[in-house]
């Protein structure tokens, strides 16, 4: 009786899903993010590098490497650098290379700097090991593709399931499901299934599309277990937002302020110099970095990540029903 009970809420909530646009948003955020990953930012992190220019009058450089442009005059290095502004000029006439450029930053000139500097010698003479097995392109890939999950993940969890309940609310179906014969329990269960599913539904097709099947299936089983835990939880989180607030708009403040909470500071934290010391409590850095590791082959193995995520889902989960029994008790 249960399963069937569970099986024809499921069946109403993709229902209800289908009939609001939601997969239909979800399939035009996949295309929109595998565009940009394929067509947009592998291509713009794949330029080509700062293009060096050498005015070498004594001939002290005789083995320079092939990228390197040669000028005959200190007024054509110049001439170069003012229509190339982020290329970088190397003048030796003093006897000892001396770098030239416009001013950028502080860590792109000092990158600009080495990278002049390197191709003083031939490619040969360095003898990089290499390390792991992801090419540039495949590291950029994962990176950016790890990154679009959080943040499609949280999005979708959060906002979904409040659009759903609330035109439930408006339709009265809380008030309905308050005299039903059913556990109660059942009913939040039958909605985190639904976006569970949608989610890692979303997570594979996300991930052949833009690292590409080989690559995808050696990692999807960890990269799944983290959308798991991530849907569940902005899932839930969302549900019990949703019971205890009494309007979209209301909702929708909360929305802000909780994925602001919960991505600004990780991507502040992770992709920049900024670094917060109390990072190692925020809950969310650690899902974060579980996914991004799980993207690049190296999934979590510490037991009490785990143990910390199911006691989290769980207590969320009682909250979530205990919000939404008192919901039932005012509508009925």
């Amino acid at each position: 009786m249960s399963w069937n009970n569970f099986c024809s809420l499921f069946k109403k909530d993709c229902q209800m899903m289908i009939a609001g646009k939601f997969f239909l948003v979800a399939f035009g955020s996949l295309i929109i993010y595998t565009l940009f990953i394929n067509f947009g930012y592998v291509h713009y992190m794949n330029a080509e590098l700062y293009n060096v220019y050498l005015y070498d009058p004594q001939g002290t450089q005789q083995e320079v490497s092939e990228r390197i442009h040669p000028v005959a005059s200190l007024e054509e290095l110049n001439a170069v650098l003012s229509a190339d502004a982020n290329g970088v000029g190397i003048d030796t006439s003093s006897g000892t290379p001396g770098i030239v450029f416009y001013y950028g930053s502080e860590k792109s000139d000092n990158h600009r700097t080495d990278y002049a500097l390197s191709l003083l010698h031939q490619e040969n003479e360095y003898t990089a090991k290499i390390v792991g097995s992801n090419t540039l392109e495949s590291k950029q890939r994962k990176e950016m593709c790890s990154e679009l999950l959080f943040i499609e993940i949280i999005a979708v969890g959060f906002l979904g399931i409040a659009s759903v309940l609330f035109k439930e609310k408006q339709m009265g179906a809380i008030r309905v499901h308050a005299v039903l014969p059913f556990k109660k329990g059942l009913f939040i269960m039958a909605k985190l299934a639904v976006f569970l599913l949608s989610d890692l539904i979303f997570t594979v097709l996300m991930t052949v599309l833009n690292i590409g099947f080989p690559d995808a299936a050696a990692i999807l089983p960890a990269v799944l277990v983290q959308t798991a835990i991530l849907s569940l939880i902005m899932a839930l989180m969302g549900f019990g937002c949703t019971m205890m607030l009494k309007d979209f708009r209301q909702f929708s403040l909360a929305y802000v302020i909780i994925v602001i909470f919960a991505s600004a500071p990780i991507f502040l934290s992770a992709n920049t110099s900024v670094k917060m010391a109390w990072m190692d409590l925020h809950p969310f850095y650690h899902v974060y970095m579980g996914l991004k590791n799980a993207c690049f082959g190296m999934p979590v193995i510490n037991p009490v990540y785990y143990i910390c995520s199911v006691c989290g889902i769980v207590i969320l989960f009682l909250l979530a029903q205990a919000v939404f029994h008192r919901e039932m008790g005012k509508e009925g």
